[in-house]
Order: structure tokens, then sequence, then C-alpha cells
């Protein structure tokens, strides 16, 4: 059943990067204490049995797994882990679902025990009724494989039934779950939000990370009005924001992810039906906001990436300061995979002959120092040096030279006309992938 949060548990192993368990540390009827769990299969109280079956046989597979009682919502959650930092919860959600072990794992946030949840006091008297109905309850058939389903059409918009069954078409007990927010999470600062939430009421948060490891990644998110295609602003990932309104008949926005190092990514989303859009994959209603995911992939053979934001000195192949933390990007995207094999390709804006200014013996690739040396020459040939002073940097920082080439090309492959107003863009270094 494609779109719903549906789990089929399947006994293949995954390590989070913590040691496994043999067995579950949980007991029967124990209330999950305050924090961020990466739940990956819920039960209906009473079922501890089940529960606890099902987290030790994940466990012999080489996971961690424990289960506990949401007494407010009366299910058992076997979950793989516990957070305090919601941040890396979410992360570790996503490793999970990418592992394609658990695709449809989620966070749960548990406020403890108190007002509006458990009322103090009341988690022993659950947890003991509770035993005295299973004693009399005639024994019942374990669960094989837990489905969560959540369906399209929301009860009164407020609720949506639970079902764990040992078949997807053999309920065995049906819940009611509360949908409305009443855990407020503390990142980003904000009420919690009743009823429909939409993009102009409810911010997002961006999050760009590596497909592969899972680490989060250093990026930009260009924010575009898909029906007219014309860009409305630019915004850091990894950070929250409320989008604006395209004002447009559709209310179509484009979300395109530049992190160098990385294939470009964009996503789909609409300002005026975003509730609908938790359909796609990566996006996903946490709390009060709205988690947008980037999986990025690293560039491949054949792959060219363009520097975009390192930037030199007037007629000179020497860097501006501000150049560092995208040459740190490629210093690192080599580093990371030692056999990446690239071709620096330098671009002028337009052909004209001039004056070039390339680094002194200080080897000082980010200032114009007294020792600078000065001549002249054709647009290619300044366009080669200043692939060169790249090159020259990343030698400085340990990258083999036999690892990288450079060639010139002036202004001979220019994206927009030199009298424009983009003409800067055509001041450029841009980096190819020839071996990996």
């Amino acid at each position: 059943m494609k779109n719903l949060f549906r789990l089929a548990l399947i006994g293949i192993p995954f390590i989070l990067g913590f040691a496994p368990v043999s067995k579950t540390t949980s007991q029967p009827g124990d209330q999950l204490p305050a924090g961020y769990y990466v739940v990956v299969a819920a039960y209906r109280e009473g079922q501890d049995d089940y529960a606890k079956k099902f987290a030790d046989e994940i466990n012999g597979k080489g996971h961690h797994a424990s289960f506990g009682l949401d007494a407010g919502r009366k299910l058992i959650y076997v979950y793989l882990d516990q957070y305090s930092d919601f941040k890396e919860s979410l992360r570790e959600m996503e490793k999970t679902r990418n592992s394609g072990t658990f695709s449809d794992a989620w966070v749960r946030v548990m406020k403890g025990i108190e007002d509006g949840v458990v009322r103090k006091g009341d988690a022993e008297k659950t947890a003991a009724e509770k035993t005295v109905e299973a004693e009399k309850k005639p024994a019942e058939k374990p669960a094989a494989t837990v489905y969560v389903a959540i369906p399209k059409e929301v009860v009164d918009q407020n609720t949506t039934t639970v079902t764990a069954s040992s078949e997807p078409s053999t309920p065995v007990a049906t819940e009611t779950v509360y949908n409305k927010v009443t855990e407020v999470v503390e990142n980003p600062k904000a009420d919690p939000i009743i009823g429909p939430q939409t993009l102009s009421n409810t911010p997002i948060f961006l999050s760009l990370f590596n497909s592969t490891n899972g680490k989060v990644i250093d990026g930009e998110i260009e924010v575009i009005d898909t029906e007219r295609q014309r860009t409305i602003t630019k915004v850091k990932g990894n950070s929250y924001l409320t989008l604006p309104d395209p004002k447009s008949k559709t209310g179509s926005l484009t979300l395109v992810c530049n992190a160098f190092g990385y294939r470009k990514t964009s996503h789909e989303v609409n300002f005026k039906s975003t509730e609908a859009d938790t359909l796609k994959p990566y996006v996903a209603l946490v709390g009060n906001f709205y988690l947008v995911s980037f999986d990025l992939i690293r560039l491949h053979k054949g792959d060219i990436s363009t520097l975009y934001n390192v930037y030199f000195y007037t007629d000179a192949a020497i860097m501006l300061p501000e150049s560092k933390y995208e040459l740190n990007s490629l210093l690192a995207m080599l580093k990371d995979d030692p056999n990446y094999k690239i071709v620096l390709h330098g671009h002028t804006n337009g052909n004209s002959a001039g004056k070039i200014m390339t680094v002194g013996p200080s080897k000082n690739f980010f200032a114009l120092t007294d020792d600078v040396k000065s001549g002249s020459g054709s647009a290619k040939e300044l366009s080669r040096e200043r692939a060169q002073v790249i090159k020259d940097w990343l030698v400085a920082q340990g990258i083999a030279e036999d690892r990288m080439q450079i060639k010139a090309w002036g202004g001979g492959r220019m994206i927009h006309d030199k009298e424009s107003v983009h003409a800067k863009k055509n001041v450029r270094v841009e980096v190819e992938i020839i071996e990996e």
C-alpha cells in the first residue's frame, strides 16, 4: 500500500553504529520516558509478549531494539533507540529508512507522564490492569508481521486508525490515535498548530545529507516559482524557514538544492495543498513543522560541478578570502574518495588580453601581497592560471598532484553574454570527475 505508513518487518541485518544487544532491556508495562524514539513497529496495549518476541528476534539479527508502552495512546512501540536530541533522532530515522530494512520507520516524540498524556500516578495502575486483563484472555498467536496503516482519509481530520495485525487482511486490534499536535518541539520556537497545516502557517526544515553515510551536508536551496520559472529566494540548507507564497494559480514551488560535490537535486511542493505533499517520500509532517529531505548523491564519473563561490581578484589568478568555504568542500570531496581524479576547467568573461597577476613566493593564495607576480597575457592564459592556482592550493593541502589536470577555455564557453547582468558568472572554474 504505497504512501501509507506500512511496516513489513523483514529480518535483514542492519547496524546503526552502536553495539547490538542479544535481548531487550524493557519490562512489560514499562512507560517510555521522555525522549525521541526511532520506532519500527507498534502493538496494542496488552501484547507485551509479542513486542518482546519481535524485539528479541530482530536483536538476534544484529539490531539494537527495545520496547515500551505509550500509555496515552495504548500502544507498545518496538524502537531501535532513544535520543535526547530531536535532530539526531531524525538523522537516525533517515539512516534507518535508507537502509531498506525498515523503510517506514518514524520518530515518536514522548513527553513523559504528564497531564494531557497520562496523569501522574496512572502508569502503574494502567500496567496492573493490563496484566489482569491479559491473564483472562485466551492465548493468541503471536504476530509475525506488524502493519501500522494510516489511511489517506483521516477521520474528522483529527484522528487516524492504527491497526496491528498478523496478516494485512486480518485485523487483530484497532485503536484510535489523535493526530492533533500535543508535543511542542523546542526547535523551532513556535506555538502548537491545531488543524490544517500549510506552508503559510507552518515552517519547514530543509535537511541535506549524504545518502551513503547519512552525513549532514552544507548547501543552498533555491526557491523557484514553478509556474513562472523565476527564483523567489535562496536560503541555506539545514535551517528552518517559512516558504514564500508564489501567488500563482497553481501554487507550485520548486526547491533546488545545490551542494558542491553532489548532484543537483530538486523537489516539488505546493503552497496551497501542502498536507497532500506528505504522501511524497521527501516530505513529512513532524510535530509543528514540515521536514523536507534532500538525499544527496556524490558526483560520479562524467559529472561536472561549478565552483561558483570561488572568486578572483580582477585580472588575477589569486582568490578572494571568501573562496575558502567552497574550496574546503572540494578538498573534502577529494579526501573522502581517494579514487577521484578531476579536471579543473578555467573560464573567463570574453577573450580580451590584458594584465595578469599570479601568486608570489610567499604562496598566499588569498591576498594581493607585495610579492605577487605581474605580467600580461590572453584570456585563455588567465583562465589557465586560475585553474592552476586552485590545483596548487589543493596540493598544498595534501592532495596528490597526479589526481588533477587543468584545461583552459578563456571565453570560448561563456554561459551568458559578456555584457549582460549575469556576465560575472562566466568567470568560473568547473570541476569534472574523470575517474572514481
